[in-house]
C-alpha cells in the first residue's frame, strides 16, 4: 500500500497551487493525509457514503469523492468548497486521479520488485517470465549485467538510497535485493560493452558509496546477456565472483565474473581433492603455517615476473637477503619459485590452501 507520507506530499502540493483544503480518510475512518481538520464530518456520514452507489457527494461544504484501486474502494477524499463549487469539485477530481496513479505508480514498483527477485531465485517459468515483463512493462531482449554490491543493508541503508538516484527503472536499470547483505543492480548497457567499461561502472559505484556513505563496498558483476530470462545467470555469475574474490583477490573492490581465472577453478573443486594436492606440495602441515615474511616475499616476487634485483628493491632488502628467502623456501618444499613451472605450482598451492581457509572459517 502506498505510504501516507507520499499521500500528504501530494495533496500539500494541490493545495499550495489551488489554495482548495483537501482530507484523505482511509476506510476505517482515520486521517491518511490532510491540509485541514474536518472537525464537523462525523464517521457515520463517511461511513454511509462509503457504503452507498454513488462516487461523489456534497454534505455541505464538504465535497466527497472516492478512490478506488483497480475498482476496490481504498480511500475517501474530502475537499472544504468555497464559493465556486465547481472549481472545487475539478480539485478534487484532480486529486483523485493524482492519487489513484500513485497507488498504481507504487504497486507496479512493488512488483517489478518482486518480479526481478523471484527471477533471480529461479522461482519463475519462462512463459511467466515474459507475461510478466510485459505486463510491467520491462524491455525482454536488451543487453544486461547484474552487479552485485555487498553493503549489509540490514544495518544501513544509505547504499541502496545513493544507488537510487544513481540508477533508475526510466533508463532501463532495476535495484532490489534477495537477502540482508546485497543489493542487486540490474543494468542496461549498450550491446559491445566492454570489461574494463563494466569496471568503470562498478567503480564508481564503490567511490560514491565510499564518498557519499562512509560505506567499503565490494562489487562483483556478471556476464552480459541478451535475454531478460538470462538474467538470474549474470546473478549467480556476479554472486559467485564476489565469493571467489574474498577468498583470492581479496585487495580487490571490482570483481568481474570473466576476469576470475584460476581461482574459479579452485572455487569449483571438491574440497577432497584439494587438500590431497595440498599434502603433495607441503609437508607436515606446513601450508597453514607459512610466516608472513615469506608469504610476502613470495607474493612480490610473483608481481615482478620472477624478478629478483627488482623484487629486492622493493622489498627494499639486499639481493642475496632475498636469494636465500627463496632458498630457503626451496628446502622446506622442494619447489624452486624462480622457475616458472615451481613459481606456477606454488602459487595455484597458496591459492588452494585460501580456499581451504575458506571452507573451514565458513565451518
Amino acid at each position: 500500500m502506498i505510504t501516507g507520507q507520499i499521500i500528504q506530499n501530494s495533496i500539500d502540493d494541490l493545495q499550495k497551487i489551488s489554495k482548495v483544503d483537501l482530507c484523505v480518510f482511509d476506510l476505517d475512518g482515520l486521517i491518511v493525509a490532510s491540509t485541514f481538520q474536518p472537525t464537523d464530518l462525523s464517521r457515520a456520514f463517511i461511513d454511509n457514503f462509503a457504503n452507498s452507489p454513488a462516487d461523489s457527494q456534497v454534505i455541505g461544504v464538504h465535497h466527497l469523492f472516492k478512490i478506488y484501486d483497480e475498482n476496490e474502494l481504498t480511500y475517501i477524499l474530502i475537499v472544504r468548497g468555497g464559493s465556486d463549487d465547481v472549481y472545487t469539485s475539478m480539485i478534487a477530481k484532480i486529486c483523485v486521479s493524482q492519487i489513484q496513479a500513485l497507488i498504481i505508480a507504487y504497486k507496479e514498483r512493488l512488483d517489478r520488485n518482486n518480479f526481478f527477485q523471484n527471477l533471480m531465485l529461479d522461482n519463475l517459468l519462462l512463459v511467466d517470465i515474459y507475461n510478466r515483463a510485459k505486463k510491467l512493462r520491462v524491455e525482454v531482449s536488451v543487453p544486461r549485467v547484474v552487479f552485485l554490491i555487498e553493503a549489509c543493508i540490514e544495518k544501513d541503508n544509505s547504499a541502496m538510497e545513493i544507488l537510487k538516484e544513481m540508477f533508475n527503472h526510466q533508463a532501463g536499470d532495476y535495484l532490489t535485493a534477495v537477502d540482508e547483505r546485497n543489493i542487486i543492480l540490474i543494468k542496461k548497457v549498450e550491446a559491445g560493452i566492454t570489461n574494463e567499461e563494466l569496471t568503470e561502472i562498478g567503480s564508481s559505484i564503490v567511490d560514491l558509496i565510499n564518498t557519499e556513505a562512509m560505506l567499503r563496498v565490494k562489487v562483483a558483476y556478471g556476464s552480459v546477456v541478451n535475454e531478460i530470462k538470462d538474467v538470474s545467470k549474470s546473478y549467480k555469475e556476479a554472486k559467485m565472483a564476489l565469493e571467489v574474490g574474498k577468498i583470492f583477490y581479496d585487495d580487490k573492490y571490482v570483481i568481474p565474473y570473466p576476469n576470475l581465472g584460476i581461482g574459479r577453478l579452485i572455487y569449483q573443486l571438491p574440497e577432497n581433492l584439494c587438500r590431497i594436492f595440498i599434502d603433495e606440495i607441503f609437508k607436515d602441515g606446513m601450508a597453514f603455517s607459512i610466516d608472513e615474511e615469506t608469504l610476502t616475499t613470495v607474493n612480490k616476487f610473483f608481481e615482478n615476473d620472477l624478478n629478483v634485483s627488482k623484487t629486492a628493491e622493493q622489498l627494499y632488502v639486499h639481493r642475496n637477503t632475498l636469494v636465500y628467502r627463496i632458498e630457503k623456501l626451496e628446502k622446506a618444499t622442494g619447489l624452486n619459485v624462480r622457475e616458472f613451472d615451481d613459481a606456477l605450482t606454488f602459487k595455484i598451492a597458496l591459492m588452494v590452501v585460501n580456499y581451504i581457509k575458506y571452507l573451514e572459517s565458513r565451518e
